[in-house]
């Protein structure tokens, strides 16, 4: 058995206490290292076209990486419903639901910059139970499952379970954000926000992805997370790594209409509502 093949049999392990079976987190797993692999190996050989707007891109290795996943889900879990962002959306139902962003931060991965990667959660119903988010080119895979905690999983290393920031004052804290591709037609761009922020917080980033902002917050590394114009891939398998490592994720007003309503917030409990605070949207 290989090292990397040690480490996935540990996670799995440490999986074992929550509701998805250690095979179903094996399968995820293999269909999230399957799209990575992909997508390094096509990595700087892609050309892009533009979605809704000009700056909204996919490529190729969006689309196929998304029928890998489907593929593997549809295999690993029949009768579950898949809703993706490129191609396949089941009509909704109750019951289990798989929410796939194929490569989340295509821009990045068209100019070759490193923060892009594969998201996959799992739902039944509103409640989250399982949520994968792999970064190939950073070698990292963040898995969370409902009630087993969160744990980050680097090259062929243990499992390391991940734990959010003790980060309290705005002062201390550096903050993850994003802009939305229709940023010139819509009330709210975000930006408005990124100001009131930034006099007083220790620093703000913009990395390009939804889905590592949220792992980001549950490793500690960014102390909190907001977001306008959010679609439910983009978040449903982050916003369960912040939750399971100890963070809360909530609305703009903090409530629960944060998978589908497009505005989040995730951060320490104790900082998320002095970020709530200076939001408009």
């Amino acid at each position: 058995m290989s090292a990397g093949e040690q480490a996935e049999r540990a996670l799995c392990a440490r999986l074992a206490g929550g509701p998805v079976g250690a095979e179903l987190v094996a399968e995820v797993l293999a269909a999230a290292y399957a799209a990575g692999a992909l997508q390094l190996e096509r990595l700087g050989t892609v050309r892009a076209r533009s979605k809704s707007i000009a700056r909204d891109l996919v490529t190729e290795v969006d689309l196929a990486s998304e029928r890998l996943i489907v593929e593997h889900l549809r295999r690993a879990a029949p009768g579950s419903a898949i809703e993706a962002e490129e191609e396949t959306r089941d009509a909704a139902a109750t019951g289990l639901r798989w929410f796939v962003d194929p490569l989340d931060g295509t821009v990045n991965y068209v100019h070759q910059l490193p923060c892009f990667g594969v998201s996959i959660a799992l739902y039944d119903g509103p409640r989250p139970l399982l949520g994968v988010v792999h970064a190939p080119r950073l070698g990292e895979t963040f898995v969370a499952a409902a009630g087993a905690g969160a744990w980050l999983v680097e090259g062929a290393g243990g499992p390391r379970r991940l734990s959010v920031a003790p980060t309290e004052a705005l002062a201390d804290a550096v903050l993850g954000t994003g802009f939305p591709y229709r940023r010139s037609q819509l009330p709210h761009s975000n930006l408005e926000n990124f100001q009131r922020f930034f006099h007083d917080v220790r620093d703000l980033r913009r990395m390009g992805s939804a889905a590592l902002d949220l792992a980001f917050v549950a490793a500690g590394r960014l102390d909190g997370f907001w977001e306008l114009h959010l679609a439910p891939h983009d978040v449903a398998a982050g916003a369960l790594l912040v939750r399971e490592a100890g963070g809360v994720v909530t609305d703009a007003d903090g409530g629960e209409d944060w998978l589908r309503g497009g505005h989040i917030v995730a951060a320490p409990e104790a900082l998320a509502g002095r970020i709530r605070a200076r939001l408009v949207h």
